[in-house]
């Protein structure tokens, strides 16, 4: 039975602010505050609570025939928490049907597998416990910002215990093959891998509004009808777009909502259905082994990285960054942290692209891409400044990290030792009463209460007043 999984990503760009030469380390804050208010809240009442709303309502309709996936980067569960809570609330509300699963990526949404293996799975185990604050689920299936995808990224997936992992059906990695099938990754077979329809999902996320284009109008039941078409042994069609394709890109007026509502039905209709990412990876088995050498990505006609690390001044900018991961990493400090987050976002990289697109590069607050590179890099100057500032470069990375490890076991230490005498303290004070009570049996003397002993910090003050 031919099955679709429809997937939606939620990634909110924070947006920084501008950052002179002169402010480098006077001024450590680096975000437009009112830029990021005003476009979420943008967003969210052009697409994300329209799209949430019908979505909702068709899983309410349908009992179960419907199902779908989201995927949210831990620095737009951030910006939502700030100023559309009601976004995570209606995300909550839908997951109680059962029928909606949350991946996991990187927290970020920014580059790091293809700097960090270590950044990267901590990446990811953070974003992960998001998705269990919110919606109590632990995800299984992993997303990589941008799809992006390689055999060694999908190794690492396994290792870090994925079922499996979405990433791009792109033509120069497919060759003759189709889409429409489970496969594995070649470095390790127990990663299932889950390939985007690239032509059906842009029918959907970029041209539905085109009049121009020669598939225009698209109705639901003639999108389902290709699906019917297809060879019967092709079970799976994998439609993945942002969430923002819905109100944002194309439009409310096209009528985009009556679109999406209409095509459980008439996916019924065809003996088709709906499928969670985990519930494909668990019930199709993989036909064969997919060959990645080669990042790839969901982005631009090359489907490859180029849009983020195409040219020099973003591999320096990229470089620069990512030369401090280990020491950020190591240091876990909350504030430093936090920064890191945000300035990993793909979109710090896009705005500085120079690659000619199809589609515009809308640079924000940004004149150019040497505009983008330029306050960019204030803001990592000053950044690095901070690390460096916090541990000094005379320490090296495994010197600070056998430093940081001794202090936290110290506290281990401290409090495993402040259990131990409370334990014992209690215990004491339970033969104490045993032995005032035998005593009392012996002697025919009623036993004296005894005194709760004082802790040794408590004495020692008693005795010093």
């Amino acid at each position: 039975m031919k099955t679709i999984c429809l997937y939606f990503e939620i990634h909110q760009i924070t947006h920084l602010k501008r950052y002179r030469f002169f402010d480098i380390g006077t001024d450590h804050y680096y975000y437009d505050d009112y830029e990021n208010e005003r476009t979420i809240n943008d967003i969210v009442e052009r697409s994300y609570m329209p799209a949430l709303e019908t979505l909702d309502q068709m899983l309410r309709d349908h009992n179960g025939a419907f199902k779908v996936a989201f995927s949210l980067s831990g620095v737009g569960i951030e910006q939502l928490e700030m100023h559309a809570p009601k976004v995570l609330e209606k995300l909550q509300h839908m997951a109680e049907t059962g029928c909606v699963e949350f991946l996991a990526e990187p927290y970020s949404h920014g580059l790091s597998s293809l700097a960090n293996e270590e950044c990267f799975a901590a990446d990811i185990k953070k974003q992960m416990a998001k998705v269990k604050e919110y919606f109590n689920q632990v995800p299984k299936v992993l997303r990589n910002s941008g799809l992006i995808y390689s055999d060694d990224i999908g190794m690492q997936a396994a290792q870090l215990g994925f079922k499996g992992m979405l990433t791009e059906g792109a033509k120069h990695v497919l060759g003759w093959k189709s889409p429409h099938y489970l496969y594995h990754c070649a470095l390790n077979p127990n990663l299932k891998l889950m390939l985007r329809d690239v032509k059906m999902s842009d029918d959907i996320s970029l041209r539905f509004n085109n009049s121009d284009w020669e598939g225009y109008p698209l109705f639901a039941d003639s999108f389902i009808q290709r699906i019917a078409d297809c060879p019967e042994e092709e079970q799976f069609y994998g439609i993945f777009m942002n969430l923002s394709a819905i109100g944002v890109a194309q439009p409310l007026s096209s009528n985009i909502l009556e679109f999406i509502k209409a095509l459980p039905l008439c996916a019924k209709q065809k003996g088709i259905t709906f499928s969670t990412p985990t519930e494909v990876c668990t019930k199709l088995k993989s036909v064969s082994q997919l060959d990645v050498p080669d990042t790839l990505s969901w982005m631009d006609e090359e489907r490859d990285v180029s849009c983020w690390l195409g040219n020099p001044m973003q591999r320096e900018a990229f470089n620069k960054l990512y030369s401090v991961a280990d020491r950020v990493r190591i240091a876990n400090d909350p504030r430093i942290n936090q920064d890191w987050d945000y300035l990993q976002a793909t979109n710090n990289f896009y705005f500085m692209t120079t690659k000619p697109s199809g589609v515009g590069v809308d640079r924000g607050i940004y004149s150019s891409a040497f505009d983008a590179f330029t306050n960019y890099m204030n803001i990592l100057g000053d950044f690095i400044s901070r690390v460096q500032n916090l541990y000094p470069e005379s320490i090296d990375n495994d010197e600070l990290e056998s430093l940081l490890t001794t202090i936290r076991n110290q506290g281990d230490e401290i409090i495993i030792k402040d259990k131990e005498i409370s334990r014992l303290q209690a215990k004491l004070e339970k033969i104490e009463a045993a032995s005032d009570k035998l005593r009392e049996k012996v002697d025919g003397v009623p036993a004296k209460k005894t005194a709760t002993r004082k802790p040794r910090a408590k004495k020692a003050a008693d005795a010093a007043e």
